[in-house]
């Protein structure tokens, strides 16, 4: 059993920084996660952020979740809209991705950007799965919201290509190779 099963503080950590905040940020960017891009349809056109926190929730029916800063300035076309698409990004996707997490996402004029599901709602082709939700609840903590969201729709991309991952405060994809045995 390892010191850590055991209770005990392990001898091959580094010490946390001493402010609560910097050690939890510092934390949480050495645990990779998953890269999504959030949008939604907003009186200028689809609005879209990046984000890291999207996690399944439950499969019937199926929930997800994810939290996003209210500072973003598309986090409020997300909030009011009563229907957004979640895109889990492959690798081949993240030029996308760094694109909705700063300012100057796409527009819908741009080519081979955007295309639009049965439903009318906007969503990026090049994601390697899409899923179309609606918010069941919203949750305000300090300068984030979590969202819990039904997933409506899916549609699996053709190109599912190799996970794209965020770690260290950058973009990463997995492969074969990355598998451990």
């Amino acid at each position: 059993m390892s010191d850590v099963d055991q209770g005990q503080t392990p001898s091959a950590v580094a010490p946390a920084p001493s402010n609560l905040a910097d050690a939890y940020r510092a934390a949480f960017r050495a645990h990779p996660a998953g890269v999504a891009v959030i949008t939604a349809d907003g009186s200028d056109g689809p609005r879209g952020l990046t984000a890291s926190s999207v996690a399944s929730v439950a499969l019937d029916p199926p929930v997800l979740v994810f939290s996003l800063s209210t500072n973003s300035g598309s986090a409020a076309a997300i909030l009011g809209a009563p229907v957004f698409v979640v895109h889990l990004m492959h690798s081949g996707g993240v030029q996308l991705a760094r694109r909705f997490a700063s300012t100057g996402a796409p527009t819908i004029d741009e080519p081979g950007v955007w295309a639009t599901l049965p439903t009318g709602d906007w969503y990026l082709p090049a994601a390697a799965s899409v899923l179309r939700c609606r918010p069941l609840s919203t949750t305000p903590i300090e300068s984030s919201t979590v969202v819990v969201a039904e997933v409506l729709d899916i549609v699996l991309g053709t190109d599912r290509g190799d996970p794209l991952v965020y770690h260290h405060r950058e973009f990463h994809s997995l492969s074969e190779r990355s598998r451990l045995t």
